[in-house]
């Protein structure tokens, strides 16, 4: 008998008719649901292929869902009502709000579903059943440490294209890549962004290239000075860049970002990012996939955190710092490490 392909519904095409029809899916097909924050960041693109083809595999239904934009945390409610009327008994999750998502969260737990939240946490963390994601504290730090390196003694004049405030995940990779680079930071338990004397400007990019060019544009406004520039992700790192390059300024300032998507590392060889902290997102997705199926099969849920990896990737290797070059972050790139 053929098996019903896995496939993806935005957050507010979940009809009911469909949710009904899911419902009755064979109880030898668990069903598995999946909430994105967008549908069309790469990372998250990839995420899902990740956990289509772990379903496939153990013989799961994939159903996925999406907020219309990062942030949109409406619409990831939206999804986790549909899916649950749609009878998984597994949701994974990349939250859009940490805080706004925790009582849908809440909702779902007491019908059964185990949620696991993948990339980013809630807060508080243990609002859901797991995490799998990347220590992303730690992806900043392994970015601010080769920033250091890189400015070999030059007074840093530094810029930021942050996520959005009050995010787990942007607060992490902020303040680990301050602490990276040997200043004053915030612990990694902070969603609050330090702003050291050597940051003179912050913008929100909300990891989108568009965002990130009209940050950066700003900033140089601010300051023509920026000698070393930190992005939340490679989107936001090549809209930076080309701010940049507009300005005549590209050859001259270090760019530095967290991802390791093709794309991403393919701009490290270029010279647009000078470092990327990699991190794997279809593992977190096969991962999340398969603890579902388990639960499904034996009733047994997963708990607490599981790092999922993190290299730094490099055109250039440095003294002091532990990097991988563009070759390797290319084999790897959002595969399993």
């Amino acid at each position: 008998m053929q098996r019903t392909p896995a496939f993806a519904l935005s957050a507010l095409a979940l009809t009911g008719a469909l949710a009904c029809g899911l419902a009755q899916a064979q109880t030898s097909e668990p069903v598995i649901g999946l909430i994105t924050k967008t549908e069309t960041n790469p990372f998250f693109v990839k995420m899902k292929e990740g956990a289509t083809a772990e379903a496939k595999k153990l013989g799961a239904k994939l159903v996925s869902a999406a907020g219309k934009t990062d942030g949109d945390n409406a619409g990831q409610v939206t999804a986790m009502e549909n899916l649950i009327a749609a009878g998984a008994k597994t949701i994974l999750i990349t939250p859009s709000d940490a805080k706004a998502i925790v009582p849908a969260i809440k909702k779902a737990q007491a019908r059964g579903v185990m949620v696991i939240a993948l990339d980013s946490p809630t807060e508080p963390m243990d609002a859901t059943d797991a995490l799998f994601a990347t220590d992303n504290y730690k992806a900043g730090e392994l970015i601010g440490q080769y920033a250091k390196a890189a400015a070999a003694g030059k007074k840093p004049v530094i810029a930021t294209l942050d996520l959005f405030p009050g995010h787990p995940v942007g607060a992490q990779r902020h303040n680990g890549f301050l602490k990276g680079f040997g200043l004053q930071a915030n612990d990694a338990k902070s969603n609050e962004l330090s702003r050291p004397a050597e940051v003179v400007c912050m913008a929100d990019s909300f990891g989108d290239r568009a965002k990130g060019q009209t940050g950066m544009e700003n900033c140089l406004q601010k300051n023509p000075d920026i000698n070393i520039v930190y992005t939340i992700n490679e989107p936001a790192a090549a809209g930076a860049y080309n701010a940049l390059k507009a300005a005549g300024k590209e050859k001259n300032v270090l760019v530095v970002s967290v991802d390791g998507g093709c794309a991403g590392i393919a701009d490290v060889g270029k010279g647009v990012i000078a470092a990327t902290s990699q991190q794997y997102p279809l593992r977190m997705a096969a991962m999340g996939v398969a603890a579902g199926v388990e639960y499904a099969k034996t009733g047994k849920k997963v708990s607490g955190y599981t790092d999922t990896g993190v290299t730094l990737i490099a055109a250039k290797p440095l003294a002091g710092v532990d990097s991988k070059d563009v070759k390797t972050g290319t084999d790897l790139c959002w595969g399993a490490k």
